[in-house]
């Protein structure tokens, strides 16, 4: 009788333990993805938004900020997950030096435990300057 109260309590507890990892897991995931594709998305739109005539005349890079918003919500919009709600926060755009600061807050499911609902709002922050690097343009992130 003592064995099967011990194995019981052991199951209980490895069920408990999977659900915490499963929903660590999925707090982290989002994390890490957010960042990386913000990283992406956001020197992608940088070099489109360049201003090839000011670059041609005078030899410096200066992007457009209208055109660098467009370009950056068209692509965050083609590859996100339709499962998170995303809040997009320019904090500052600098057309000359091109540098940009991008803040991505993504909101996840809503976690009932016990009755007591939480749910995590995932904060991902970047700072990213354009610059001319060997006759191509790079960023910093």
């Amino acid at each position: 009788m003592k064995n099967s109260y011990l194995g019981y309590w052991l199951v209980l507890l490895g069920v408990f333990v999977i659900t915490i990892m499963l929903l660590i897991r999925n707090i982290t995931a989002n994390s890490s993805e957010d960042y990386h594709t913000l990283k992406q998305i956001s020197e992608s739109a940088m070099v489109d938004a360049i201003d090839i005539a000011y670059y041609r005349e005078f030899g410096e890079l200066k992007i457009n900020k209208e055109k660098f918003v467009e370009s950056f919500l068209r692509r965050f919009t083609e590859n996100i997950s339709t499962s998170s709600s995303y809040k997009i926060l320019f904090t500052a755009i600098y057309e000359a030096p091109p540098k940009v600061s991008v803040e991505v807050t993504s909101k996840t499911d809503k976690y009932v435990i016990a009755s007591d609902s939480s749910d995590f709002d995932i904060v991902s922050s970047l700072d990213s300057i354009l610059e001319l690097g060997d006759g191509a343009p790079k960023t910093n992130s």
